[in-house]
């Protein structure tokens, strides 16, 4: 059973449905217990890092998502702000994130104005991928899959093994990130058509 973890910020009814369209399963929760027990997990979000990171806090989830990703190495996709909460850090806010994989979330706009590039912020709308490796759930996504995107933050990885897709958005950024059993991918899957499917219907048969 998918848990997809409810941090009360944002509508995840479109990922339940694109689950049910590829045939998975899912559930909704922020109870610690169910999220236990789930085989796998998604963390959805949008808004605020330090807020989710609060939320995450407040519901006492945050242990066990360490949890179950460390030591259980049960798959976990993080979807938009999801990604980002599995960095170490974020410029938006002042809280921790999970530190899952060694990566931190940067501004566009503080990036931009050094850059001197004028691309709006937020980087909103469909734009290619780049598949830097390939993995499980990667695989079978075509080199012109164009993703549906909404950030104005993005996510720099420490190491080069842990970008698992980059797009273009005035330079290079890491639009999927990946640690062992642990994902993240910056754009909405949900919203991605046919592109969006595979990456989930990938995600489902981990």
């Amino acid at each position: 059973m998918i848990t997809i973890i409810d941090l009360n910020i944002g509508n995840i009814g479109s990922v339940v449905n694109m689950i049910k369209h590829v045939g998975g399963n899912c559930k909704v929760s922020s109870d610690p217990a169910e999220i236990k027990a789930a085989t796998k997990l998604i963390l959805p979000g949008v808004g605020s890092f330090d807020k989710a990171m609060n939320q995450l806090r407040n519901n006492k989830l945050e242990e066990v998502i360490n949890e179950k990703a460390t030591l259980q190495k049960t798959p976990l996709l993080g979807i938009c702000l999801g990604m980002q909460l599995l960095t170490s850090s974020s410029e938006e806010g002042k809280e921790k994130g999970l530190g899952l994989i060694p990566a931190e979330t940067l501004s566009f706009k503080k990036t931009f104005d050094v850059k001197e590039i004028n691309e709006r912020i937020p980087h909103m709308g469909w734009n290619d991928i780049r598949v830097e490796q390939e993995n499980d759930l990667t695989k079978n996504l075509i080199e012109s899959s164009r993703f549906y995107f909404v950030h104005s933050y993005y996510v720099k990885c420490s190491n080069k093994g842990n970008c698992l897709m980059t797009s273009n958005y005035g330079f290079d950024f890491a639009s999927a990130i990946v640690k062992n059993n642990v994902f993240g991918v910056q754009f909405h899957p949900e919203k991605s058509h046919k592109y969006g499917k595979k990456l989930i219907s990938n995600f489902v048969k981990l």
